[in-house]
């Protein structure tokens, strides 16, 4: 995949100042020019959600999205809100954005079918453009195939997401893996609604019906502890340590 995840959480004040100056590391060590990875990525800090734990903390997380969204705007990289911060439904999905990858961002905001909410109207030479949101927390949740198959993670993918008539507020891309494998790679917006265990069922139920069978999983970042409900104890989920993942564990009052 060639990405990196950071997972930063404290007070507004300063968690801002510790992204802003992971936002200058970026710009300054990352040439998205040279970048290659099979996980679709416009930007040096491709994506940057500030997320609340409860509703209490919504509106806090989404003014500090503002504030940074606009400050990075000022280091010369369009910066473009998704989500529930999106000026239109058309700007929800990152997807919008990272549809063609870097050298179709370059021409869609020169030829001005694009806009960004801050920042120039290209993108930054070495650090491209930037996503920014706040929102929730939700599961970044990969689940590996014995297949080498591509179209078979891809149509896989296609069944379960949401917009395909599948499982809702799952977004899922089939990837192919370093290992010769595949990769169902999904978002999983509202974990607690949507536990892992419909996800495995669901990717599962997939391939067989394809002549496959899911291998082990992957989670990527931290997760709450609703989303691990009646989880299988039979697919693995690699390298998993509960004190280390699970949001609640990590952040106590």
């Amino acid at each position: 995949h060639n990405r990196a995840v950071f997972t930063i959480a404290g007070e507004a004040p300063a968690v801002e100042t510790a992204l802003l100056s992971l936002a200058a590391a970026a710009i300054r060590e990352i040439d998205m020019v040279s970048w290659s990875g099979v996980h679709p990525a416009i930007g040096s800090m491709d994506v940057c959600p500030l997320v609340w734990i409860d509703d209490a903390g919504r509106e806090q997380a989404e003014e500090a999205a503002r504030r940074l969204g606009e400050q990075f705007g000022e280091l010369g990289v369009p910066v473009f809100f998704y989500g529930g911060l999106a000026r239109d439904e058309g700007r929800r999905e990152r997807a919008f954005f990272r549809d063609g990858g870097l050298d179709r961002l370059w021409q869609r905001l020169a030829s001005g079918e694009l806009e960004p909410d801050f920042g120039p109207q290209h993108p930054h030479p070495a650090a491209g453009g930037w996503l920014v949101t706040a929102r929730p927390p939700l599961a970044a949740f990969n689940i590996e195939l014995e297949t080498a198959d591509l179209d078979i993670a891809s149509e896989i993918a296609a069944q379960i997401r949401e917009t395909g008539g599948g499982l809702s507020g799952v977004r899922a891309i089939g990837l192919t893996l370093s290992t010769g494998r595949t990769q169902v790679s999904t978002n999983v917006h509202d974990p607690a609604a949507m536990p892992l265990a419909r996800v495995v069922e669901a990717v599962r139920d997939g391939a067989q019906s394809r002549g496959t069978h899911a291998v082990d999983a992957e989670l990527v970042g931290l997760l709450p502890e609703l989303a691990l409900v009646d989880y299988p104890a039979d697919l693995p989920i690699r390298d998993f340590d509960p004190d280390f993942h699970i949001i609640e564990r990590r952040i106590k009052p």
